[in-house]
Formats: C-alpha cells, structure tokens, sequence
C-alpha cells in the first residue's frame, strides 16, 4: 500500500495549462502577468483591497513588521500556540515575542487573557507594538475581542492567516481584519504554489512600500538606489500560474477536508478518550488539518503511540503544534498562562487530510486508529 501523507499537494485542475502559458510567454523571472492576475483574484476571493504575493508566509509576515516600523526593543504579542514561523519572523526584525495562551475551545489565541495583559501593560506604560494572532489549523480566531482590545490601546494588528485560507468569521474571511493579513502557499497548505505567500491589506500606501521592500527596495529611478534595506522575497510568474489555478478549486479543497473530518468524527467519535476540535459558532472551519485529542486514561495508550502505530502503517500523521513557550530557541520569553497550549500538545494528533484522500484512504484510517483503542498498541 502506498504511503499515506498528511497534507500533501494536490493537483487537479488548470495547473498545467496555466504554467505552460507562463513558459510559452517566458515569463519565467520573478513578476510578471501571472503573479499580476493571481494577486487581483486572491484580493477578489477574500475580499480586501491588495494583495502582494510573495516567495513565502514567512516573508509575508517579516515585511509586514518592517513595514510597521517594529524593531529591537520592541514586543510583539501572539499565540503560543502555533506555527515556528510567526514567532521567528519577530525575532528577524530583532523584536521580542510576548506568548499567550489559546482557548481550550477553539485552539486560537484567549481574547480574554490577551485583554487581561494588555490592561496590565498599559497600566504599566509597556504596551507592545502589535497584535499578532494566529488563525490555527483552518479555524478563525475569536477576532472582533481582539480588534476591540487593539483599538483600545492603539495597536496594530497583524494576522497571520497562513493556515485558515477558505474559512471565514462572521461571513467575513480571516486576514482582512487588521492592518495586515498574510497566507501561506507551501505545498501541504490547502491550495500550494509549492513555496510561496500572499500579504494582504486595505491600505494603499502600505501595498506599495511592501511590493517596494519585496523587490531589493529599488526606489522609482531608472538606475539601481536604494535608500532603505530590501529584500527578494516576490513570487515568480510560474509559481503563480500554480496558484491561479488552485484558487479557482479552493471551495472544492475545503469541502473535500470538511469531508475527511466528518468521516474521522463519524466512525471515531464511539471511542472512549477521543475529542476532535470543534467549530466554533463564529464562522467555518476549513479543516485544513483534522485534529484530534486522545486522553490515554480513557483511550488505554497515548497520543505517540498511536503516531507511531500509524507510522509503522505508512500512515503520517503529526503531533500538535509544540507551544512556542517551551521551545528551546524562546527560553526566557514571557507567557501568558500556557496550560491550555500545552495540553494540547501533549494530547492533541493531526491526521491525513489531504483533500484527495480516498474513502479507502480514510477507511485505512480510522482502521488503524481502532486497533490502537482500549491499549491495544504500545504506550509510549
């Protein structure tokens, strides 16, 4: 049996077509009429005025911190719970990551506890410069509580939508909130450039020193000056012919992910310990990644010993997100409460999502997962 991945890429539409006009108009450099359209057509599908579309997620949200002029000595405030890579792109500009918790209900950043801090610091005069939450696992974060508290204080917000592409808050897709939005496009992210981002944003201005950072912050002349410090981080015409034609399937990635997470829920919900993260009212969980708790008390093993019998299946599957609080790299950064982050670390398994997964890839699935029940597997 072929191994299964855990969100591997999935070709399926015009790809081939649309990056063979790329190549047949040798618009093979970075820029060009591919990366013009598909930065129009994602502005269109999630309804914000610009978008730049850029060589990662990551690049997106380093740029989008520069552009907010954020620097040494400076704090920026996020979830610890999430991807390396929106705290990294803190540390890139020499600012200082501010860690807190999620709420055990949605697995986003706690509005409450980010409030509770945030009145604290300002009574303290040590207000950070921005808000970063993070839209986890293709489900929006409790958003207008944040903005609230962002507009309080005066503070911008960056979201880093990297993995909630196809979900939306209140009607209203994640992303387009704050001063910022960015998505990610790597090849396990539910439509894929095979590397590559999109910075999104309301304001004019912005748009434009981020395209000019983006391409080595070449000023308007017709020789090379540059008076700040840029960057190479534009997409290339070829990567956003790829891109083109996934988003126009992307209602049919997320339905087909939705489907996954319903069969996992459908044939696995019967199974003493086992809680899968809900949607929350708020808006539609894309189920980029279907995630699951498993509490070994209940379920007889824990959740490494069912990775590890899945993975002697050639079935991938992965442990949630390590909080950024107990990472080595950010010993001795601040954390906001915590507990909630690291249970579901120690608790919480995504499994194969892959929106062209097969019913007998599912079936294989749940399969394994079932042999684990009741002990049956060794405990980690």
């Amino acid at each position: 049996m072929s191994r299964i991945y855990l969100s591997p890429p999935h070709l399926g539409g015009r790809e081939r077509e649309l990056v063979q006009e790329a190549i047949d108009s040798n618009w093979i450099a970075p820029l060009g009429p591919m990366v013009d359209a598909f930065e129009r057509e994602f502005a269109l599908e999630v309804g914000v005025e610009h978008a730049v579309a850029l060589s990662s997620g990551s690049a997106a949200l380093h740029l989008a911190l520069l552009d907010l002029g954020i620097g040494p000595g400076d704090e920026v405030v996020t979830s610890t719970l999430t991807f390396a890579a929106t705290a990294f792109a803190i540390r890139h500009v020499g600012a200082t990551p501010v860690f807190v918790d999620c709420s055990a209900d949605s697995w986003n950043i706690d509005p409450s506890l980010l409030e509770q801090w945030l009145e604290e610091r300002g009574r303290q005069g040590r207000l950070p410069r921005a808000i970063l939450p993070v839209h986890l696992y293709g489900q929006s974060a409790d958003i207008e509580p944040i903005l609230e508290a962002a507009r309080r204080w005066d503070l911008p917000v960056i979201e880093d939508a990297a993995e909630a592409l196809g979900s939306d808050y209140r009607g209203r897709a994640p992303g387009t909130f704050g001063t910022f939005g960015i998505w990610s496009f790597n090849g396990n992210k539910i439509i894929t450039t095979s590397g590559g981002g999109m910075l999104a944003t309301n304001d004019a201005e912005r748009a434009i020193h981020v395209r000019k950072l983006a391409t080595q912050a070449r000023e308007a002349v017709p020789h090379y000056e540059h008076k700040e410090i840029g960057y190479n981080y534009r997409l290339s015409n070829v990567s956003a012919a790829l891109g083109r034609a996934q988003l126009e399937s992307l209602d049919a990635r997320v339905e087909a992910r939705r489907r996954n997470f319903e069969f996992y829920r459908s044939q696995l919900s019967d199974l003493p310990g086992i809680e899968f993260a809900v949607e929350m009212a708020w808006g539609r969980h894309t189920r980029w990644l279907t995630c699951c708790t498993i509490d070994p008390a209940e379920f007889g093993v824990d959740r490494e010993a069912v990775r590890l019998s899945l993975e002697a299946l050639d079935i991938e599957s992965r442990p949630v997100w390590k909080p950024m609080h107990e990472q080595p790299v950010f010993e001795g950064c601040e954390v906001v409460g915590g507990t909630v982050a690291s249970r579901l670390f120690r608790d919480g398994l995504c499994l194969p999502s892959g929106s062209a997964m097969t019913t007998a890839d599912l079936e294989r699935v749940v399969s394994a997962i079932r042999e684990c029940a009741y002990g049956r597997a060794p405990a980690h």
